[in-house]
C-alpha cells in the first residue's frame, strides 16, 4: 500500500512539475480564489466567511498577474513568484487576520486558547473543566460546553498571555497574532535554510502560508500554523544533521499539541550525526525534557482533567462532541454505532503498524524523504478513520507529502547509515 501510494505521487509530482511554474502558479491562486468566493458563500461562521470574501480578490489578483507574466515566456520568474507570494500574504493574510482580531471574529480555539492564557498568568488550573463517568463536570459559564475543554499541551496557553496581562482581547492581543509572528519566523527560518531549489522553497511556502491550507488557518484560528512551522524546522535541521535545532523545534512543537507527536517520532528514525551515526537519542533527550518540564506541573495538578481534556475530548471519547467533527468514515460509523469509537483507532493503529513495519524491512535505513511520505499517508488514514477529527488536518498529511518532494534531492546517506532497527 504505501509503495503503490509512492509511485502514484511520483507520477503526479512529474506532470504537475512539467507545467512552467507561472503557469502553476496562476492555476493554484486562481483555485484558491474560488475556494476563497465559496466559502464566503457558503460558509455559517463568521470568520471564516469573511475571510473568504476578503481573500478572493487577491488571489484573483495574483492568479491573472501570474498568468500574464505566463505569456511573456521569461526566463527567471522567481523574483516575479515571489513578489506574487508576498502580495497574497498580504491579501489572504495580514489584512484579513488585522480586519478579524479587530472585529474580534474568530474560530472557538481562539477563545480557549485565550481563557488558558488567562489561567496562566493567574496559576490557575489550565485545565478546570473535564468529563467524568459521561458527564461535564465545571463547565465555564456563559459558552458552549465543548468551549470548556483545553485539548492542548500547557504551552499552547502562551499565545494566550498577551491578552490575559493587558486585558484586552482583539488587535494586537488577539493569540492569532502571536501564532502568527511564530509560524512566520520559524518557517522563514526553515525555509532559509531547506536544501532544495528556488522552486521547491517557493511551493512549499505557497501551501504552508499563503494559500488556503495556511492563510485560512493563520487569520481564523491559527492554532496548527506554529505547530507545521515548528515541524517543518525540524525537518529542515534533520535535513542538516542540526540535531539540537531539530530535538528543540520538535519538542516545543510537542509541548503544544498532540499533532506533533508524529513527527517527532519519526526523527528518531533518521536522525544522524555529521558522521552518518544515528543521533535519535539527542533528539529524544531534547523532546521528553521539553515535554516533560512543561506538560508534568499540570499534569499532576490534575490528572484526570488533563487526559480528558487533552485526549479524550480530541479523540471523540468524551460526553461533549465537538462540533468540528467532520462527516468523514470514522465519524459516520460512530455516529451510526457509538462503541466502534473505541475500537476503530485501535485497530487501525494495529493494521496500519503492520503494513509500516513490513515497509520499514525492506526499505531501511530510511530517508528523511520517506519518512515524510510515510507520515503523510498515517495522517491521512488516521483523519478518515477518527471519530471526531476534521477536514481541517488535511494540511498535515498535504504539507507532509510536500516536504517529503522537497527534501527528496537532499544528500542521503550511504554506507555509513546501515544500521538495523534495533539500535532503536
Amino acid at each position: 500500500m504505501l509503495t503503490r501510494f509512492s509511485i502514484a505521487r511520483t507520477r503526479f509530482v512529474s506532470r504537475w512539475g512539467a507545467l512552467p511554474e507561472l503557469r502553476s502558479d496562476a492555476l493554484l491562486y486562481g483555485l484558491a480564489a474560488v475556494f476563497a468566493l465559496g466559502l464566503g458563500v457558503t460558509s455559517r461562521e463568521g470568520a471564516q466567511w469573511q475571510w473568504g470574501y476578503l481573500a478572493t480578490g487577491p488571489y484573483a489578483l495574483a492568479a491573472l498577474i501570474a498568468l500574464g507574466f505566463d505569456r511573456l515566456k521569461l526566463q527567471r520568474t522567481s523574483m516575479i513568484r515571489i513578489g506574487l507570494l508576498g502580495l497574497v500574504l498580504l491579501g489572504s493574510v495580514a489584512i484579513p487576520l488585522g480586519l478579524e482580531a479587530r472585529w474580534r471574529v474568530a474560530q472557538p480555539e481562539v477563545g480557549v486558547i485565550q481563557r488558558a492564557g488567562d489561567n496562566l498568568s493567574k496559576d490557575r488550573n489550565l485545565y478546570p473543566s473535564y468529563d467524568k463517568h459521561g458527564k461535564l463536570i465545571n463547565p465555564i459559564a456563559g459558552i458552549p460546553s465543548y468551549e470548556s475543554y483545553f485539548p492542548y499541551f500547557p504551552l499552547m496557553g502562551v499565545f494566550g498571555l498577551p491578552s490575559a496581562e493587558t486585558h484586552k482581547s482583539k488587535g494586537l492581543t488577539d493569540p492569532r497574532i502571536a501564532m502568527s509572528l511564530l509560524t512566520l519566523l520559524a518557517s522563514g527560518l526553515a525555509l532559509g535554510l531547506l536544501r532544495a531549489t528556488m522552486k521547491k522553497k517557493i511551493r512549499v511556502a505557497q501551501f504552508l502560508l499563503a494559500l488556503p491550507t495556511g492563510a485560512l488557518f493563520l487569520s481564523t484560528g491559527g492554532d496548527d500554523m506554529p505547530i507545521l512551522a515548528l515541524t517543518l524546522l525540524g525537518v529542515v535541521a534533520l535535513q542538516r544533521r542540526q540535531n539540537n535545532m531539530a530535538g528543540i523545534s520538535l519538542g516545543l512543537a510537542a509541548a503544544m499539541k498532540l499533532t506533533a507527536w508524529p513527527m517527532a517520532v519519526g526523527a528518531l528514525l533518521v536522525a544522524r550525526d555529521g558522521k552518518g551515526r544515528s543521533a535519535w537519542k539527542r533528539i529524544a533527550a531534547w523532546v521528553t525534557a521539553i515535554v516533560v518540564v512543561t506538560v508534568t506541573p499540570f499534569a499532576i495538578r490534575a490528572p484526570w482533567a488533563f487526559m480528558s481534556n487533552v485526549f479524550a475530548f480530541p479523540l471523540g471519547l468524551t460526553s461533549v462532541r465537538s462540533p468540528a467533527a467532520s462527516a468523514l468514515p470514522g465519524h459516520i460509523v460512530t455516529t451510526l454505532w457509538a462503541p466502534a469509537g473505541h475500537f476503530l483507532a485501535p485497530l487501525t493503529f494495529l493494521v496500519g503498524g503492520y503494513f509500516v513495519a513490513k515497509y520499514l524491512r525492506h526499505h531501511w535505513p530510511l530517508s528523511l524523504s520517506q519518512v515524510l511520505g510515510i507520515l503523510s499517508l498515517v495522517f491521512l488514514t488516521m483523519m478518515c478513520v477518527s471519530s471526531a477529527t476534521r477536514i481541517g488536518y488535511v494540511i498535515y498529511p498535504l504539507n507532509f507529502a510536500l516536504w517529503s518532494w522537497a527534501c527528496k534531492e537532499a544528500i542521503v546517506p550511504t554506507k555509513e547509515l546501515v544500521q538495523t532497527v534495533s539500535e532503536f
